[in-house]
């Protein structure tokens, strides 16, 4: 579904950069609203698009309209985006614990990016105009926190496990696709899908017979996400090759 205060929001910040040859940023977006943005801009060329969330493996990520004298790679982005980096006391909070908590502050959920943790320490992606903000939070839950100034550069990639699956389909089906990644009989896959619980590419989708592409991502709630890696070719039963990835 198109969402037009975004598209409004990025027509406002595309005519800035335009009129004043400056760089002009979006908040975070989610996956599905920089897909949006990407499909928005790709027909009105100049000026160019990026996104950038604080490190390469982010997923929430801000949209950068570039002026002509830079590139993706030229983004200032340690001036729109920051990182805290929090450590954490006789207890480990979990993702939601440390949103909750930063939500409490009145910080909205679009001003921050991805949350990223590994034992007791936790790093949060945000807007600069919220670092402060962020820095005075020293309780998440029950458990004291202490959190400092992060330089992008030195935030840790995220430990992400995943599992290489490969299976065969009839057809480039969004049942027959979402079955063999999740391990579902196409029967159960079509039935999630019915019932609202798997999405394409980040958006909900109730199709059960919608085509699939390689790099697409399907996420099934309660059992996660996964991408289609490759799609291969036939075997001797006239039934596709499908290699994608799961993340655990």
């Amino acid at each position: 579904m198109e969402n037009n205060e975004l598209l409004r929001r990025a027509e406002d910040l595309r005519d800035r950069c335009e009129r004043s040859a400056i760089l002009t940023a979006t908040a975070f977006l989610t996956p599905a609203e920089q897909r949006e943005l990407e499909q928005w801009a790709a027909p009105r060329g100049e000026p160019r698009l990026a996104f950038f969330g604080g490190g390469p493996d982010c997923e929430r990520r801000c949209g950068f309209f570039l002026p002509d004298y830079l590139t993706g790679e030229d983004i200032p982005d340690q001036e729109k985006i920051g990182c805290v980096a929090y450590q954490s006391f006789f207890g480990r909070p979990g993702h939601r614990d440390y949103l909750g908590a930063a939500l409490g502050l009145g910080i909205r959920r679009e001003w921050l990016g991805d949350i990223r943790l590994s034992g007791d320490r936790c790093w949060i992606f945000c807007l600069k105009t919220v670092e402060e903000l962020l820095l005075s939070l020293d309780r998440v839950g029950r458990i004291t926190v202490k959190g400092e100034n992060c330089p992008l550069p030195e935030v840790p990639a995220e430990e992400r496990k995943t599992e290489e699956r490969t299976f065969t389909v009839q057809s480039l089906r969004l049942d027959a696709v979402a079955a063999g990644l999740f391990r579902l009989s196409r029967t159960a896959a079509a039935e999630q899908i019915r019932l609202g619980l798997v999405s394409l590419n980040y958006e909900p989708c109730l199709r059960p017979d919608a085509v699939i592409r390689e790099g697409d991502v399907i996420s099934l709630r309660g059992k996660g996400k996964g991408s289609v890696k490759e799609i291969g070719g036939r075997s001797k039963k006239d039934r596709l090759f499908i290699t994608a990835e799961r993340r655990l």
